[in-house]
């Protein structure tokens, strides 16, 4: 039986939300700067007056547009370092650990950035389909390539990786309003299972 297992990442997966920390973990001075200057558009999202997209590239930008892709990624493994297994809940853990990789697929389906997400991913032995940070001549632009993997983007990002790819069973995890679609077009679609 040939299945394929579409696991969101932040609270599903993981205990937290990790854009913050990887930020706030990148640059802790920068962040808390950042961070009260983009408090009114916190404010705004929460009341649905703001896009996510607009308001994540902004903030993210705002403290790793410019920086190397080479830094970036020596700080993305070393967060990872310092934050695997720990952020990690135990019991999706153990639902990961025991796949049957032989007949399975699994993809980490997650709005926050390839930057740090990826060594979660290699470490899960998953591929990753998320929000891409575009660089150019190996700087962080502060821009996305193509548009925030959430929502609507996740399950069209998830037909993108599979193709014409059939499976006998699809199974999905999320814990948000932003995997609803994903966890409706799934023969199985398991909300908040790991929590």
């Amino acid at each position: 039986m040939k299945k394929l297992y579409c696991f969101d990442f932040d609270g599903t997966i993981t205990y937290k939300d990790t854009m913050f920390m990887y930020l706030k973990f990148y640059d802790s001075t920068k962040f808390r700067i950042q961070f009260l200057k983009h408090v009114p558009l916190f404010i705004l999202l929460k009341l649905k007056l703001a896009e996510t997209e607009k308001v994540k590239k902004s903030f993210i930008g705002s403290i790793l547009k410019g920086q190397t892709q080479e830094k970036i990624e020596m700080k993305s493994k070393q967060f990872f370092e310092q934050h695997y297994p720990k952020i990690v809940r135990e019991n999706a853990l153990d639902f990961i650990k025991n796949i049957d990789r032989d007949n399975t697929q699994s993809l980490l389906v997650t709005a926050s950035l390839d930057i740090w997400v990826k060594p979660f991913a290699e470490e899960l032995e998953m591929q990753l389909v998320s929000t891409r940070a575009e660089f150019k001549n190996g700087i962080f632009t502060g821009n996305f390539i193509g548009k925030n993997c959430n929502g609507k983007e996740k399950l069209i990002r998830i037909k993108a990786e599979i193709h014409e790819a059939k499976y006998d069973k699809i199974i999905a995890f999320g814990d948000t309003s932003g995997d609803r679609q994903m966890l409706k077009w799934a023969n199985e679609g398991h909300y908040q299972f790991f929590h």
